[in-house]
């Protein structure tokens, strides 16, 4: 039953619910109408919340390789995605985990390399633990690029790791000052990432984002580690550490969103985040990943190009993207089920009812 006069509006016009009837067509059918269908995705709410931009951050060459079933592609395969990563509009790029080995931090130096020789609008980072001696790895691949990469500095934040690891806030809050300090003197952008976040307590959470912020990190990664979130979950732990970055003072911190996909609702609330203030999410091509991997970048991309939180990307080249991803990391091509290019898709695109895209 809907209420008249609510003043629910689509399109930028007022929907008329004030007439109890439906004035049907001269055959007795509900006619279809300009536009035929009412879309509630597009439905305006008075007070709702408006779209923003948001960037995109690739993971597909860290996080993305940690899947069990991924192959490590060659240096040229790499350079390669990026190009493509570029294309469908990605704005963010990992190059790895420069502290795990020789050879790491020699692609990652290859890889920021290609960025800028290729002149690629993408902003190069670079995971690492919160010790120093990792984020001096990813200092020494930025002096040596001569460009700034972002410092992604991962520590758990939820009680499970700490009783697993036999840490206490002490040893946390340590860690984080000695290595944003590290970078503050290299003069490179760090971001404190909390692993599962979702599940970490609020009094511990804003100890360790004060800590960072405190000695200059410019960003916040807010972590669902195990796919636990809800939309509703994403919603509250977005608007608290908000308020706590607000009322401690700092202003124009950035913010991120990494979700993994253990409940299937990475996609949900990568896009839920990017609704309610998180101006960062991350993907993985194929949403290849750890378990049962990451929020599928490709989906990500289209669905805020959808939404109006950033540009429309060109079909052709997210398939393109998609192809190589598949090919590259050696997982078998793309899923039959994938809603764009499996071959459920292609079918239904042949000659089935329209679909949502």
């Amino acid at each position: 039953m809907v209420a008249s006069g609510e003043g629910w509006r689509t399109g930028g016009e007022e929907l008329d619910c004030s007439s109890p009837t439906l004035n049907l067509g001269p055959t007795g059918a509900i006619p279809m109408g300009n536009p035929p269908m009412y879309d509630w995705n597009a439905a305006q709410v008075p007070a709702w919340r408006g779209a923003h931009a948001v960037r995109v951050v690739d993971e597909t060459l860290r996080d993305g390789l940690q899947s069990a079933t991924a192959t490590d592609p060659p240096i040229e395969t790499k350079v390669e995605m990026l190009v493509r990563m570029a294309e469908i509009g990605v704005d963010v790029v990992s190059v790895g985990l420069p502290a795990a080995s020789s050879r790491a931090v020699e692609q990652a130096v290859k890889l920021v390399r290609a960025i800028t020789d290729r002149d690629l609008a993408l902003v190069p980072t670079a995971a690492a633990r919160t010790v120093v001696s990792d984020v001096e790895k990813i200092a020494d691949v930025a002096q040596r690029t001569g460009r700034p990469v972002e410092v992604y500095a991962f520590i758990g934040s939820s009680p499970i790791r700490h009783f697993a690891e036999g840490w206490d806030v002490d040893f946390l809050l340590k860690h984080i000052r000695a290595s944003v300090a590290v970078a503050r003197r290299q003069n490179i952008p760090f971001c404190l990432v909390t692993e599962d976040t979702t599940r970490a307590r609020p009094e511990v959470l804003e100890q360790l984002f004060c800590a960072a912020l405190d000695g200059g990190a410019a960003r916040l990664c807010l972590c669902d580690t195990v796919g636990h979130a809800t939309p509703d979950g994403v919603s509250r732990l977005v608007r608290f550490v908000r308020d706590v970055v607000q009322a401690n003072g700092h202003h124009d911190v950035g913010l991120d969103w990494h979700a993994h996909n253990d409940r299937g609702l990475a996609l949900q609330t990568g896009l839920w985040a990017s609704e309610v203030g998180v101006d960062r999410v991350h993907g993985t091509a194929l949403g290849i990943g750890e378990r049962v991997g990451n929020v599928p970048l490709e989906l990500l991309v289209l669905n805020l190009g959808l939404i109006g939180a950033k540009t429309k990307p060109d079909r052709a080249k997210l398939r393109a993207y998609c192809e190589l991803a598949a090919e590259a990391l050696a997982i078998g091509g793309i899923q039959d089920t994938h809603p764009l290019f499996g071959k459920a898709a292609e079918a239904a695109r042949q000659g089935g009812p329209p679909t949502g895209f």
